[in-house]
């Protein structure tokens, strides 16, 4: 059960528990679909990010969304973002420019910034999502559950 009553607004269950105030909701919306659509980042990159972060920040409903990230050694710029992604979630006052510096090596000064608002965004989410104690139950496109992943 969430810590709150869902709202009648939106479609998903995350999107209930925002939606008590429909210009947030809205808003929150419109900005998770602009790091989707209109960055230059790819979308496969960005998904690995939110899966990499959905277990380190324990978000059972986004760790079911897409099940664990898929890596392919090959491809190392979702290794990076990745890692950095994870850093920022354990303790994003550990990240120094030694960090950045890797990040300069694969990604546009464009790239990261749009990665680290992406990283943010995406951690405040399911951080969110956690104190309200939105679980698997919610996910309705969940890929599989808790159990299997662990």
């Amino acid at each position: 059960m969430t810590r709150i009553e869902f709202s009648d607004n939106g479609d998903t269950a995350f999107e209930k528990l925002l939606g008590y105030n429909e210009h947030i909701l809205d808003q929150w919306n419109r900005l998770e679909e602009t790091f989707w659509k209109n960055t230059s980042l790819d979308p496969a990159l960005l998904e690995q990010v939110r899966r990499a972060m959905a277990f380190e920040n324990g978000c059972e409903y986004c760790m079911v969304k897409g099940g664990k990230p898929d890596f392919d050694p090959a491809r190392i710029k979702i290794s990076i973002a990745s890692g950095f992604a994870e850093l920022f979630c354990k303790d994003h006052r550990a990240i120094g420019q030694a960090h950045f510096d890797t990040l300069k090596e694969y990604f546009s000064l464009r790239e990261i910034s749009e990665l680290c608002t992406f990283i943010a965004f995406i951690n405040a989410s399911q951080k969110l999502g956690g104190t309200f104690n939105l679980t698997e139950d919610y996910q309705l496109h969940a890929v599989t559950n808790m159990d299997e992943l662990m």
